[in-house]
């Protein structure tokens, strides 16, 4: 059995921020980062970049830390190996090698998996996903001899692979349970300026559609949706979704939900144990709920935060998380929460029609708690801003839903 002071399992951002800074802060314990997967940490926002996806510019530009890093650092980094068993009473993880580490910190970062296709069939060659550098590999090769194309689901990963794919000279069809883009979190306003601009940009739409069955034998050759409709495609980009391995985690003690439960020090309910990324479930303290996030600026600096908090500073995690993303000549953004129910009410600046929108989200304390952006990303900082400080909108209304007044103004006041 191999012991480490710090234990990281996940070899991501999360986990290599959270290996950077302690040792900047410890120089000499020993640490440990277990990857399932064999490579050095790379950039996962690059994987649906045109310039990267098309081969435009060299493939070594993923890599964000070579051997030397780790080496000079006196990080050991194991890769391609999983752990899948947590003793929490002795402080033992142990792998799918059947190795096993003595901890005295760990840190679970191991982020989370793309959902699988839940259809017949859907194992065929040519059915991809893009969470990590294999399949982004697998896509790239695939999309060179493809002619057709479709794309399930309606969120970032299939926007940004229709760019991909209608650059790549595609036909591209995109098949959508929802009534328009991103329902429920845009409101039909939005989502219509979207499917525009897919449109726009050759991508063929079918709302309110949904994949019955897959055909060819081992090859993807096509689709058959449930009203009927035959779509002939050698390509499939499946984007509907991520899901977390918690059962291994629960089965030792650790409190779950969709992620692993945590607190505003991204401390679980064991101690000696933290979490920091896409898998963490913890208390937002800016929107004072639990809150789970899928996002690599929110992921690295949680990386940072639970290795000071495993350092013993007591750090706590604060931040507006936002994600975004452009294609097809427009750019969308979101801020904080932009759920919208019964006791919440929305500020709309600009128009549809100017495909110049955004929707301020509103809570029953009148406090502006999410946003929504469509080629309006300017805006997101002064927002977020607005959204850290628990701003109260009274009186505010009227300049608050006047696309030409600088919200600025009023996160600066």
């Amino acid at each position: 059995m191999t012991q480490f002071k710090y234990l990281i399992i996940g070899g991501g951002v999360a986990g290599t921020t959270a290996a950077e800074t302690i040792r900047q802060n410890d120089p000499v314990g020993s640490l440990v980062i277990v990857s399932d997967e064999p490579y050095f940490f790379y950039s996962r926002i690059m994987l649906s970049k045109p310039s990267f996806f098309l081969e435009k510019i060299p493939f070594e530009q993923i890599w964000l830390k070579n051997e030397n890093w780790y080496r000079e650092n006196k990080i050991e980094f194991w890769g391609g190996k999983k752990a899948i068993q947590l003793d929490a009473t002795q402080k033992i993880i142990t792998l799918n090698t059947g190795e096993q580490i003595k901890y005295e910190k760990l840190l679970l970062a191991t982020g989370g998996y793309a959902r699988q296709w839940p259809i017949a069939g859907a194992d065929k060659e040519g059915i991809c996903y893009l969470r990590n550098l294999d399949q982004a590999k697998n896509l790239m090769a695939l999309v060179k001899t493809a002619k057709q194309a479709v794309a399930i689901g309606s969120g970032f990963i299939s926007f940004e692979m229709c760019e991909m794919m209608r650059l790549a000279g595609l036909e591209v069809t995109l098949v959508m349970r929802e009534p328009y883009y991103w329902y429920p979190l845009l409101d039909e306003d939005s989502g219509k300026i979207i499917e525009q601009a897919l449109e726009k940009g050759g991508v063929k739409i079918l709302p309110n559609s949904e994949v019955a069955q897959i055909l060819g034998d081992k090859k993807l050759e096509g689709v058959i949706l449930k009203d009927g409709t035959k779509i002939d495609c050698q390509l499939a980009v499946v984007g509907i979704g991520l899901q977390c391995e918690l059962e291994w985690l629960k089965q030792a003690g650790l409190q779950t939900n969709r992620g692993i439960s945590a607190n505003e020090y991204l401390e679980t309910n064991i101690p000696d144990i933290f979490t920091a990324g896409d898998i963490a479930e913890f208390q937002d303290l800016v929107l004072g709920e639990k809150v789970q996030l899928g996002n690599w600026v929110n992921a690295q600096v949680q990386g940072r935060i639970a290795a000071l908090n495993m350092l013993g500073q007591k750090q706590p995690f604060k931040m507006v998380s936002f994600y975004t993303t452009q294609g097809f000549g427009i750019n969308i953004a979101f801020s904080g929460d932009v759920r919208v129910n019964e006791t919440r009410k929305v500020i709309k600046r600009g128009s549809p029609g100017t495909n110049s929108y955004t929707r301020l989200i509103i809570d029953q304390n009148t406090e502006i708690v999410g946003a929504t952006f469509i080629n309006r990303s300017q805006e997101i900082a002064a927002v977020n801003k607005l959204i850290e400080t628990n701003f109260k909108i009274e009186g505010y209304e009227t300049k608050l839903a006047d696309p030409d007044f600088d919200l600025k103004t009023l996160a600066s006041s």
